[in-house]
């Protein structure tokens, strides 16, 4: 949803969010050109948005500087959502742009490895990981296993590098550096989609829907792509083991830390009276749920 104020389009919270996600898909699957015409559109917005202009107009010139034959594309409308047979079309095309440049050039992925560990944007190391996806290989499995254990990184990043040392067929374990600690992984184990998580992880969004499908039925869509970005960022640590929990208990909580940081990020709404009193967060819950809700409130403020 959006508004006019003025010359400016203002944006919604949720309005903003969802584009903020849409764009993130655009350079993930190298499409520039869509990627370039979204951040013509907001730059023009204001309110909220005007938080993020020096942001995108960096972005946007750094993608006119690097990808100047790529032309900026509409905008896609508001409620639009991208299909999934348009993702597995844009993998299509970014497995065969990435053939052929390796096909020409040998040092390719050298360049590739050289950005995941010189470049400090966890976006543009998103961007080599999505490209390395389809240049497995000795070399490709080795860079990935030194960039996770000589130092920290954003833990999403972290945790796509794991799943792509999966799917290269990577065996045995591998050391991931977290908040100081050495964390000793099993590959194997890695999930590949969100269904791979533990049934106590699911349950969460799930647990969320139901509550909010009266009070704020939009609350889901944005519940769920937090979600799954939470527990990727977690894995592997102790607030993963945390979220696995099956006891009673375990999901209410994080669902309703989960749906309390969500009215805070998209409707200011402070207090959380109704919040506990309807996912039944008393006694011992209270002081888990309130420490499940600084560990989101942290990583909603450091997220990609």
């Amino acid at each position: 949803m959006s508004d006019f104020t003025g010359d400016n389009l203002v944006l919604f919270p949720k309005t903003l969010d969802y584009y903020q996600i849409q764009l993130t898909r655009m350079l993930e699957t190298e499409r520039y050109g869509e990627a370039k015409g979204l951040l013509d559109f907001l730059l023009q917005c204001g309110g909220e948005a005007e938080k993020h202009h020096t942001e995108w107009q960096a972005l946007l010139g750094w993608l006119e500087a690097a990808f100047p034959e790529a032309m900026a594309t509409g905008v896609p409308g508001e409620a639009a959502e991208v299909a999934e047979e348009e993702d597995e079309d844009a993998d299509t095309v970014l497995r065969q742009r990435v053939l052929g440049r390796a096909a020409e050039d040998p040092a390719y992925l050298q360049r590739l490895i050289s950005i995941l560990f010189d470049d400090e944007d966890p976006e543009q190391q998103l961007l080599a990981l999505g490209q390395m996806t389809h240049l497995p290989g000795p070399e490709a499995e080795s860079a990935l296993r030194r960039w996770l254990s000589e130092r920290e990184h954003h833990p999403l990043v972290q945790f796509r590098a794991l799943q792509l040392l999966r799917r290269f067929g990577a065996e045995g374990t591998a050391v991931m550096l977290r908040d100081g600690e050495a964390l000793t992984l099993e590959i194997d184990e890695t999930p590949l989609s969100f269904e791979e998580f533990p049934q106590s992880v699911l349950e969460v969004p799930e647990r969320l829907s139901r509550m909010a499908e009266v009070s704020d039925p939009a609350l889901s869509y944005f519940a769920d792509e937090m979600w799954r970005e939470c527990v990727q960022a977690a894995y592997g640590s102790n607030v993963f083991k945390w979220m696995m929990e099956a006891d009673d208990g375990a999901s209410d909580l994080w669902a309703a830390a989960l749906h309390q940081h969500l009215q805070e990020k998209l409707h200011g709404q402070t207090g959380d009276e109704w919040t506990r009193e309807q996912y039944g967060i008393t006694g011992e819950l209270r002081f888990r749920y309130e420490q499940a809700l600084r560990w989101l409130r942290m990583y909603g403020a450091d997220k990609v």
